[in-house]
């Protein structure tokens, strides 16, 4: 187990070298000038050459990288062009935002897809309208179902707000950044109420695709352990089907449930980005769509960088998790 454990963590270190090396090359290969971009355009060719030299950008490349690499590491992205403030300072007030609500989508993701895995699998009353459902919302495009949203939920019925975090003045400013927790933190409900109703529509929206890949793979695991010689022994011994599935199959059909989840993180990341411009979500997504037009490539490449450790810590924690959940995984090596 522990040269599994050690395996993973020198993948995982390996991985974010290669991606932090990646961002090096695109900043050296962008057109833009870094030290005009932060001077201004009129600024003198002394001036310029001085700021060059005094950021170290006329030193060999491997000296520029390890320097681009150990900042990194202690949380240095660089300077933003557009704001003129530190890339970290900017994603530490806009990143809270986008976590809260990728973690609601992915709690409401994996409450509908054992939700799905299980109604399918023990052919519960109602479960091929919920299947439909949530197929029907998974194959359509994420901007399509929050626009849809809107024009219905908001629109239309009046249930949920158009856009936005929360509708209350003076939130709770700490200490997580998660309206819902700090709310509960500081004894204010009506912001927790608040926070949920606006989270409620994208959280769902972003929940879709994701809950029907976990559960799609999930019931197949099911659907196959329940066939095995366990559990018919089980079976035979008169257990009904609802604790077979719960206490004997489940915990052999969870790694690939995990494994498909650690794949959707990212995919969810990448689709939170997308609600945020249609809910008007001031997260990370509003903060990069912003950048991006100017040539930011600090908030770009910071954006990346820190998206992509994420995704990669989430996928080793899953296979950690997978190790524990069946330790034949530790033996072979995955």
């Amino acid at each position: 187990m522990r040269t599994f454990i050690a395996s993973r963590i020198a993948a995982t270190v390996a991985i974010l070298i290669a991606l932090t090396a990646v961002m090096f090359v695109l900043q050296k290969i962008s057109p833009l000038d870094p030290i005009k971009a932060q001077m201004g355009a009129q600024s003198s060719a002394s001036a310029v050459a001085a700021r060059r030299e005094a950021l170290g950008l006329n030193d060999p490349i491997a000296t520029q990288f390890w320097h681009y690499l150990t900042a990194a590491v202690r949380g240095d992205l660089g300077t933003s062009y557009r704001t003129r403030h530190p890339v970290a300072s900017d994603l530490s007030s806009f990143f809270p935002a986008t976590l809260e609500l990728a973690l609601y989508g992915m709690g409401i993701a994996l409450l509908l897809a054992v939700l799905l895995a299980f109604s399918t699998t023990l052919k519960w009353r109602g479960s091929a309208v919920l299947r439909g459902i949530l197929f029907t919302g998974a194959s359509a495009p994420m901007f399509l179902l929050g626009i849809l949203g809107l024009i219905v939920f908001y629109q239309k019925l009046g249930w949920v707000p158009a856009n936005g975090r929360i509708g209350i003045s003076n939130p709770p400013t700490g200490p997580t950044g998660l309206l819902t927790v700090d709310g509960l933190l500081a004894g204010r409900f009506d912001v927790v109420t608040d926070a949920l109703h606006h989270l409620i529509l994208p959280a769902l929206v972003i929940a879709l695709g994701p809950a029907v890949a976990i559960g799609r793979v999930l019931r197949s695991s099911l659907l196959t352990d329940m066939d095995s010689d366990y559990a018919r022994t089980a079976r035979a011994k008169g257990l009904p089907e609802s604790r077979i599935v719960g206490r004997h199959v489940l915990r052999n059909c969870v790694g690939s449930a995990l494994s498909m989840t650690g794949l959707q993180v990212g995919l969810m990341f990448s689709g939170v980005l997308v609600i945020e411009q249609v809910f008007g979500w001031p997260g990370i997504g509003q903060y990069i769509a912003q950048s991006i037009p100017v040539a930011d490539f600090p908030a770009i490449a910071g954006v990346t960088i820190m998206l992509g450790a994420l995704y990669v810590f989430i996928n080793t924690a899953v296979d950690l998790l997978q190790a524990a959940a069946d330790p034949r995984i530790a033996v072979t090596g995955g």
